[in-house]
């Protein structure tokens, strides 16, 4: 597993913002505290490769219990802040409404931490790709460093319904009295 980041960070703009919080809930469905993405920092052209930004805040909801006085972000987050960005990449990529979701987590190692008041960047690279399933290698830095890194796999599931304008709309039944 790399243990260089997977995109070359020195040729892009990590101030520049692609896509807003509000332009990332027009695709992804995640709401409240479930919507890590604060911006979209960067996209290549074939939309594969994706740079994206979470300020870590204070606030965030699992500060006062993982770890009390030392808060520390759980891992279980940091991947699935990934796994955000690389749905979107998906999304963006195919069009597709259906919702998608990751399947596998694979060769994850925790090399750093990420606490309140850092901004955590979110590197997505697609390994492999087809309009049903991707699978992207994702890692997380911190002030340069690399915090996490590992393999994540997702699919589409159609019999959970539609993701329109980020939001769910159709449920299980509705789907499927429609085959």
């Amino acid at each position: 597993m790399p243990t260089e980041p997977i995109i070359d960070l020195s040729a892009i703009d990590l101030n520049a913002r692609v896509m807003s919080r509000d332009d990332i809930a027009l695709i992804n469905a995640h709401r409240g505290v479930m919507a890590m993405l604060d911006a979209v920092v960067w996209l290549n052209d074939e939309l594969s490769q994706g740079v994206a930004i979470k300020h870590v805040r204070d606030d965030e909801f699992w500060v006062a219990g993982h770890i009390p006085g030392r808060p520390l972000m759980p891992g279980v987050l940091m991947v699935e802040t990934a796994a955000q960005l690389a749905s979107l990449i998906y999304y963006k990529r195919t069009g597709i409404e259906f919702f998608a979701g990751f399947t596998r987590i694979e060769n994850v190692a925790f090399r750093g931490q990420v606490v309140p008041g850092d901004d955590f960047y979110l590197l997505c690279r697609e390994v492999k790709f087809s309009l049903k399933r991707f699978v992207t290698d994702i890692q997380g830095i911190v002030n340069g460093q690399i915090v996490f890194e590992g393999c994540i796999s997702g699919m589409v599931f159609p019999n959970l319904g539609r993701v329109v304008k980020g939001r769910l709309v159709e449920s299980n039944a509705s789907v499927n009295a429609t085959r």
